[in-house]
């Protein structure tokens, strides 16, 4: 007997660049914005983690955008990137917080759950 394989699903990740980088996380909702290049090994590392955190929270208004730092400087330039990977979190297009380095995902889920729960500014508490 075989057993055939589930197709994989494609994590839910967006790539930003310099001309639609804006627009991308100004939607309402937490967005987690990772810096990283295709050379970065560590960079790589942190791929299927967010893979995972995609999947796993887009029900919860939560998305992920990758900016590689090579293809889009004025945006790693105007976040003042110099190392990678760098994960930002913005809620609502603001920018919350940064991560410098490899992230695991039980940190990643902390923020997110902190983030989820807590209520927007100028809204109900």
């Amino acid at each position: 007997m075989f057993f055939r394989k589930k197709p994989a699903v494609e994590p839910p990740i967006l790539h930003a660049y310099d001309d639609d980088f804006d627009q991308l996380i100004a939607e309402p909702g937490i967005t987690v914005v990772d810096f990283w290049a295709p050379w970065c090994a560590p960079c790589r590392m942190m791929e299927p983690i967010l893979g995972e955190i995609a999947l796993e929270w887009a029900e919860r208004a939560v998305r992920v955008v990758k900016v590689d730092v090579d293809q889009a400087p004025g945006v790693a330039g105007g976040f003042g990137i110099r190392s990678i990977p760098t994960v930002i979190f913005f809620r609502d297009g603001e920018p919350l917080f940064e991560m410098v380095g490899i992230v695991s995902k039980p940190v990643l889920e902390r923020e997110l759950d902190e983030l989820v729960a807590a209520p927007r500014e100028g809204g109900p508490a």
